[in-house]
């Protein structure tokens, strides 16, 4: 089984961190023992986050470093991530955990970034980006799901922890800046500042630099990005146009 169950907006676990706890880290302890009371023998793959790996050197993150996440809900899901890399050693519970980096391609929640940039600038209105020099890594939707198809597939994964990215580090502006040549938008870019109501999110203590080293997945299940950012991103604006805005 995947599980994928989460609370998973980063900003909204500042001001109201317990849902958070509750669910990415109580649920996955359900889920845990569940599977262990019922099917014991089944395989579980834990759909964990970069996030858990939060302040580090601005270098790509190994699957052995120390997890210090930056954010309540970077926390919960460390937190259930170590809970299930417990749960094989003592319980032998059959699990594979794959921490992935930001995705896009979503056709019906907007508040993630790409989405949101993509879904202000279809409309001609303003784009604020919040940290616009922070640098993450951009995984289209198709290569997210190929890799759990093959953490699924592949009983030489139990056990083990993988990083799942196509490394192609981009800060907040410059993929604002894509988007924008990709959709013609001639609108503000406004950097540095939130949009009005924005819930509260320390940036200053932000990670500025999440990057990962995906090269064991890529050794030992075969994985490896088939989309280009570009690519990614003019097939993500279409899907959205189609879904979201007025003809």
């Amino acid at each position: 089984m995947v599980h994928l169950g989460a609370l998973t907006p980063v900003r909204f676990s500042y001001d109201n961190p317990h849902p958070y706890e509750r669910i990415n880290f109580g649920g996955t302890i359900n889920v845990v023992h569940a599977v262990l009371d019922l099917v014991p023998r089944a395989r579980v793959v834990l759909a964990s986050t970069a996030e858990v790996y939060g302040w580090h050197d601005p270098r790509p993150i190994k699957e052995s470093e120390n997890l210090k996440p930056s954010s309540p809900y970077g926390v919960s899901k460390a937190a259930a991530d170590m809970y299930v890399q417990m749960a094989t050693n003592v319980y032998g519970l059959r699990a594979v955990i794959l921490r992935c980096n930001n995705t896009y391609g979503r056709i019906h929640e907007g508040g993630f970034l790409t989405e949101y940039v993509i879904d202000r600038m279809l409309r001609g209105e303003t784009v604020y980006i919040g940290t616009s020099n922070h640098i993450r890594d951009y995984m289209y939707v198709d290569d997210h799901v190929d890799a759990y198809v093959r953490a699924i597939e592949n009983p030489k994964a139990d056990g083990k922890v993988f990083n799942v990215s196509p490394g192609n580090p981009t800060t907040n502006l410059e993929l604002a800046k894509r988007i924008a040549s990709l959709t013609s938008f001639r609108g503000r870019i406004i950097e540095g500042a939130y949009p009005p109501g924005y819930p509260m999110r320390p940036s200053a203590w932000d990670t500025e630099y999440i990057v990962l080293d995906s090269s064991r997945i890529r050794d030992e299940l075969g994985w490896s990005p088939s989309v280009t950012l570009e690519e990614g991103l003019t097939h993500a604006i279409a899907s959205w146009k189609n879904h979201h805005v007025p003809t």
